[in-house]
């Protein structure tokens, strides 16, 4: 039987070990694994950018990797960041494919995801960094629907088939296009690297199939490039409006040009910095929200140039 002096003195034994444990899991981040889907796209090279930066600032050591857009090239770069004693990782994954493998094998290692720009399907990290691509690509498709006077045929030019932005910003135009009935899919095309020279050859082929297209939505300002240039190079005798999507730095420069018509920018030195933040907080023991999805600014010639001076 244990009296009122054993039931104290256990209790007294158990406080520095309760304390260990705590001291155990409020830890400070000292070295985060950045795994990114493809440097070769600005956007991702912004929120790498970033990310290193603020790292320095916090004295976090970032050790970054690059997929360059193949997922099984990913999940073998991940599973050797595991091995370097990273404690934390942040996360682009480079497609739908085995996007969930990386962060199951993180968490088995007991190291915290932050997801950024997509999510993993069925296996999310411990938070999402991303823009409300559902509301942005809302109110692009709206504007240049809206441009060419609510009617005409259009061509859709996808990013990488089942990766979230892809599928929430064909929601989002979608979703748009509802209250235009005038406006027709003539046809739609899914890209695998979200690059310019994609945006080119996918645009340059519907556009022979469809020489009256009027308004095209490129998910991506690097395949609205692409469409721009291959709606120049079809020299089609009437205005196409040409939209993209990200607030890449040197889409901002064409659209102030005029060589395409409207954007979303979104902030993505701010998402580096928030997935930093994430991790560290993550890292000490403490809670960060499931979903931190954030606004993009919808971007024409007539904002445009203070995006160029000071990108968010």
């Amino acid at each position: 039987m244990f009296n009122r002096r054993t039931v104290m003195m256990a209790t007294a034994a158990l406080i520095p070990l309760l304390a260990m444990s705590g001291m155990a899991e409020a830890k400070d981040a000292k070295k985060i694994g950045l795994a990114v889907a493809n440097l070769q796209a600005n956007f991702f090279n912004q929120i790498k950018q970033s990310v290193e930066a603020y790292s320095k600032e916090k004295g976090i050591e970032v050790v970054t990797v690059d997929a360059k857009g193949d997922s099984a090239t990913q999940v073998s770069q991940v599973e050797d960041l595991l091995t370097q004693g990273i404690d934390a990782l942040i996360y682009i994954p480079a497609g739908a494919t085995a996007a969930s493998v990386p962060t199951k094998a993180a968490k088995a290692a007991g190291i915290p995801v932050v997801n950024v720009d997509r999510n993993a399907d069925g296996a999310p990290g411990d938070t999402f960094i991303a823009t409300d691509s559902v509301a942005s690509a809302k109110a692009v498709c709206d504007h240049i629907a809206k441009q060419a006077g609510g009617k005409g045929d259009m061509l859709i030019i996808h990013g990488q088939k089942g990766t979230t932005p892809e599928v929430d910003r064909s929601k989002g135009c979608g979703e748009a296009l509802a209250a235009y009935p005038d406006i027709k899919i003539v046809g739609e095309q899914w890209s695998q690297m979200w690059s310019q020279d994609e945006g080119f050859k996918l645009t340059q082929d519907l556009l022979q199939a469809n020489p009256s297209v009027s308004i095209i939505f490129a998910q991506a300002d690097g395949l609205a490039l692409g469409a721009a240039q291959a709606v120049k190079v079809a020299n089609t005798g009437s205005k196409v409006w040409v939209a993209g999507f990200d607030g890449d730095t040197a889409a901002l420069e064409a659209l102030q040009k005029g060589v395409f018509d409207v954007t979303a920018t979104q902030q993505t030195q701010g998402m580096g910095r928030m997935a930093v933040d994430a991790a560290i907080a993550l890292v000490s023991g403490g809670s960060v929200p499931a979903d931190q999805l954030q606004d993009a600014t919808l971007t024409t010639k007539d904002n445009v140039e203070g995006f160029i001076a000071n990108h968010p």
